[in-house]
């Protein structure tokens, strides 16, 4: 007689957005990092970021890659196929070569690729048939220790890939000491979706006051610790820029 082992496996992490809304918040975000970018200065492309080994052309170069992959399948297949010929943790190797391989562009090229590219991603991404949506991804992501979760392509299209440039829109204004664009209309519903999956990974009863434009007000259950500081230094900490503590400990991706 044999037993068996009931075996549990967490179903691939699925967004929460509409996906009418996540477009237009993809859509708003492409425009805004552009935006940002315009505003610098030759100096300022220069400047280091929090991002290691990463200046600002170099994020920018990054953030060009991403929007690439999104905008051409076949752009997709061939990065992702270099990147895991490089081995090591697959999304540091896909950073890097989009890195390497928009170094030599200037500024202007960097930008007029960015604001080709841009409708393209936001085209490609809303396009995704709903089969493919629902698959997992191959890659397992490390986002809290010491288990290892898998996404949805469709939580990687309607969320990660937002968040990442927003994220990086942040990085800029810091190295650079520009003002960050924030409305309430486009940053607050980026900021409220992730508080709420914050509050969905860790679990606990909490209250939560973030101010700033992009700020608001939670509560997840009864009692439990109060958090008050800025919207975008709360994404911030999140994301592992920052020191976090209590329940801040708990990482959200971007």
């Amino acid at each position: 007689m044999s037993t068996m082992t009931a075996v549990t496996i967490a179903a691939p992490r699925q967004p929460v957005l509409d996906r009418t809304v996540a477009m237009r918040l993809a859509a708003e975000e492409y425009a805004r990092f552009g935006a940002a970018l315009r505003q610098l200065s030759p100096e300022d492309w220069q400047k280091p970021t929090c991002n290691t080994g990463w200046d600002v052309r170099a994020m920018a170069g990054h953030v060009l890659g991403m929007t690439h992959m999104s905008a051409s399948l076949l752009e997709q297949t061939r990065q992702m196929r270099q990147a895991h010929r490089r081995g090591g943790v697959f999304i540091d190797a896909l950073t890097a070569l989009q890195v390497e391989r928009n170094a030599a562009l200037s500024p202007t090229d960097l930008l007029d690729r960015l604001a080709r590219l841009a409708p393209k991603a936001v085209r490609g991404r809303r396009r995704m048939p709903t089969l493919m949506r629902r698959r997992p991804m191959p890659e397992k992501q490390f986002i809290n220790p010491p288990e290892p979760e898998t996404w949805s392509y469709a939580y990687l299209v309607d969320v990660i890939l937002t968040r990442d440039p927003w994220m990086h829109r942040s990085d800029l204004a810091e190295a650079t000491g520009r003002p960050m664009q924030l409305t309430a209309d486009h940053d607050g519903v980026l900021v409220a979706d992730v508080v709420t999956e914050w509050a969905g990974r860790h679990g606990q009863p909490c209250s939560v006051r973030l101010t700033g434009p992009a700020g608001g007000t939670w509560t997840f259950g009864d009692g439990g610790p109060e958090v008050e500081m800025d919207a975008v230094d709360f994404c911030r900490v999140l994301s592992g820029r920052g020191i976090p503590g209590g329940l801040l400990e708990t990482a959200v991706p971007f």
